[in-house]
């Protein structure tokens, strides 16, 4: 019979490395994930980008990145209520 081991973790001595989001630092995303994000093609994206219509920035002038808070700013500016309840807002 094996017993499985266990880690045990004393947080009063070590601490997990903090991850870029957690250090005052927003993760970024590529194409791909942000294509995934809006529900759209990644060629649509990178028609976006050509036609600087959607925010985004460039890493060492070739590498495209979004964030996905500026990502879901400029997404819910194409919202649109259908009035199923028949409320307008």
């Amino acid at each position: 019979m094996m017993e499985s081991a266990q880690i045990q973790f004393d947080s009063s001595t070590e601490q997990p490395p903090q991850r870029p989001e957690a250090a005052g630092f927003e993760a970024t995303v590529d194409v791909k994930t942000a294509a995934r994000f809006l529900g759209v093609s990644p060629s649509l994206v990178y028609a976006y980008v050509e036609r600087k219509q959607i925010p985004h920035f460039r890493m060492m002038g070739r590498s495209i990145r979004f964030s996905l808070i500026e990502l879901e700013k400029w997404r819910r500016q194409f919202f649109v209520n259908g009035g199923i309840d028949g409320e307008t807002t």
